[in-house]
This record gives C-alpha cells, sequence and structure tokens, in this order.
C-alpha cells in the first residue's frame, strides 16, 4: 500500500464555515501556511516550502453524512478499501467517485476517529 500524504482536517468552531475558514486561514497563513485549495466547504492550506505539508479546515463535508478527522491520500483507493473491508474495519461512508474529482470511502480506526481514505482520478 503507497501512501501519498495525510492530512488533518480540522473543523471550523460553530458559526459559518466560510468565517471559521477565513479566520483559520488568517492564523496559520501567520506560521507560513497559503491557501492552495478551496471549495468553501474545505480549505485545504500548505507550505509555500514544502506543499506536502498540508492541512484542512473543514465546515460539514458536502456529500458525507459525517466529518473526518484526517485524510489519507493512497496510490489505489479500492485496494485500499479491499483491505480495510477485509480487515473487519467499519467503514462509515461508502467508496464512490466525488464530482470533485476524488475517488474516496471513509472510515473509523481503533480510536474512533474518522479517517477519509482517497485517490485523485
Amino acid at each position: 500500500m503507497s501512501v501519498s500524504r495525510i492530512v488533518p482536517n480540522i473543523r471550523t468552531a460553530d458559526g459559518p464555515a466560510a468565517e471559521g475558514m477565513e479566520r483559520s486561514a488568517e492564523f496559520y497563513g501567520l506560521l507560513g501556511l497559503r491557501e492552495v485549495m478551496n471549495h468553501g466547504w474545505i480549505m485545504t492550506l500548505a507550505s509555500a516550502s514544502d506543499p506536502a505539508v498540508q492541512l484542512s479546515i473543514m465546515g460539514a463535508d458536502a456529500t458525507a453524512p459525517v466529518t473526518p478527522d484526517l485524510s489519507i491520500e493512497v496510490a489505489d483507493v479500492d485496494a485500499a478499501h479491499a483491505a480495510m473491508r477485509a480487515g473487519g474495519a467499519e467503514i462509515v461512508y461508502p467508496l464512490r467517485d466525488e464530482e470533485w474529482g476524488v475517488r474516496r470511502f471513509f472510515v473509523r480506526d481503533p480510536n474512533g476517529r474518522v479517517v477519509n481514505v482517497l485517490g485523485h482520478r
């Protein structure tokens, strides 16, 4: 299994997601992170010197019933899904293709955290 990146997802505080994301972008901008993606409900910030260093700020997930705690990008999301199912892991959001260009599923880890496992199409 090949992992490309792991990105923590920080849920915005109470209030409109856009306001929370903007405040977070300003805060993390003080540490040198800049916006590299923004879908309105999720914004990803990255280091200018090392773009693989990322974190995402999000309100509610656009299509899923739960908000994931972290995202793990893998080379083969179908193989990762098969491995998780074979291992008896709880799939909390089924494998599917999303309109913004990712194939993903959510799985619950042994600590109760929801992990968004994804691959870009």
